[in-house]
């Protein structure tokens, strides 16, 4: 093991997701991988970790600093010098714009270090124009490889200029053990489980930050539409998270007449989760725009059918229509409705369905992102660091500190 490579991970903060994958790559023994965050704080007090782990180490930038306090300059001459003192073989940056990523990638090609750069974008997740593809395009040339969730996104990278052979797949991980387990004792103690957290008997499950791109409100107005078609028998939809537009849901679930049907049982956190999930019926994730969305890996793990929105970078690897769950337009309540009909029928075989969420998301393993992180670093180790010229230098030195 100490003849293995250094692999210095960047993130924002880490979140539970993020210390499965590194506990996953360490326990592989194929590279030494150590996570420099940041700072430890998150908005979302429910993800936030503990800056204790026996598995890896991990830095600390600014602790107990929110990230929008931290000044960019400040953040971009700590993390060079936390670089400095590591000297790592590979750097990993999320993403080429956000969080430390491009101060990182300047401080690797001034030292001759490969970058490999994991990416969740795809072509189609946001608006592109064509200045600030091209502006990626030149900071991807001086990376050395990829990783990436799926399908959508190698092929976005692909378009970016990037080889194929320099990308690879299985970014987008959870520990699917802690949510197969989680879901499977709490079936076990269903009906006292049930009881303790006031839980209906059959629900659709929903479980996001209450921000716009979550499209709730969208998700109750084909929520609202299911009902009518379904009478009396329908299933209810429980929905866990926080955020702000907390005040608009309320609102619209009183005008919607659902008071009765949808139930907000707060932000839950990640060891109360499982049990929501081992008890619901389905998963329901109705984002109008989103990279991947960890929360449909979660519930798959957990042995649930799943109806995810078709802008959802998962949708493509994760949901087999028919086998494990269905996709529909998050911007028409009708096809959400058509879908939450479907699956709530007699004739669904619910059972068959999450059994084969189960057996798609193993693909998207811990394991599976240690596998082909450790090839990556293999491939960034055998190609170099490219030389960026001039112009991207410049490039770099301009966006470092953003």
């Amino acid at each position: 093991m100490i003849d293995a490579p250094l692999v210095c991970w960047i993130v924002v903060n880490s979140v539970p997701y993020h210390e499965a994958r590194v506990k996953a790559a360490v326990e592989a023994r194929r590279l030494r991988l150590s996570l420099i965050q940041i700072t430890e704080v998150d908005s979302f007090r429910v993800l936030q970790t503990s800056t204790d782990c026996e598995y890896f180490n991990r830095y600390t930038l600014f602790p107990g600093v929110a990230w929008d306090e931290i000044d960019g300059r400040a953040m971009a001459r700590k993390l060079e010098l936390e670089l400095d003192k590591l000297r790592p073989s590979v750097v990993c940056i999320n993403g080429w714009s956000f969080g430390g990523a491009v101060a990182a990638l300047k401080w690797a090609a001034s030292h001759g270090v490969p970058v490999i750069v994991m990416s969740e974008s795809t072509a189609h997740d946001a608006p592109r124009h064509w200045w600030a593809e091209q502006v990626k395009r030149r900071i991807l040339a001086s990376c050395s490889a990829a990783l990436v969730g799926g399908e959508p996104h190698r092929q976005y990278l692909k378009e970016l200029g990037v080889a194929e052979e320099a990308i690879f797949t299985g970014y987008d991980a959870v520990d699917n053990e802690h949510f197969r387990k989680g879901s499977s004792r709490a079936r076990q103690h269903g009906s006292d489980l049930r009881a303790a957290l006031g839980l209906p008997e059959r629900y659709f499950f929903a479980c996001s930050r209450f921000t716009k791109k979550k499209n709730l409100i969208g998700l109750m107005q084909g929520y609202a539409r299911y009902r009518r078609l379904h009478g009396d028998a329908a299933w209810k939809l429980v929905v866990a998270g926080d955020g702000e537009l907390k005040g608009d849901l309320l609102r619209a679930r009183e005008e919607m007449e659902l008071l009765g049907s949808v139930e907000f049982v707060g932000a839950k956190s990640y060891t109360e989760l499982p049990a929501y999930y081992g008890l619901a019926s389905c998963f329901v994730h109705a984002s109008t725009t989103e990279q991947w969305g960890l929360v449909v890996n979660e519930a798959m793990a957990a042995g649930l059918p799943v109806l995810v929105s078709n802008r959802c970078g998962c949708a493509r690897d994760l949901v087999e229509e028919g086998r494990n769950g269905y996709l529909f337009d998050p911007h028409d309540p009708a096809s959400l409705a058509g879908a939450m009909y479907t699956i709530a029928a007699e004739r669904s075989d619910q059972a068959a369905m999450g059994a084969a969420s189960g057996e798609i998301v193993s693909r998207w393993s811990p394991e599976n992102f240690a596998e082909n992180l450790a090839l990556a670093a293999e491939k960034a180790l055998r190609v170099r660091a490219p030389r960026p010229g001039l112009v991207d230098r410049g490039l770099l030195q301009m966006l470092a500190a953003r």
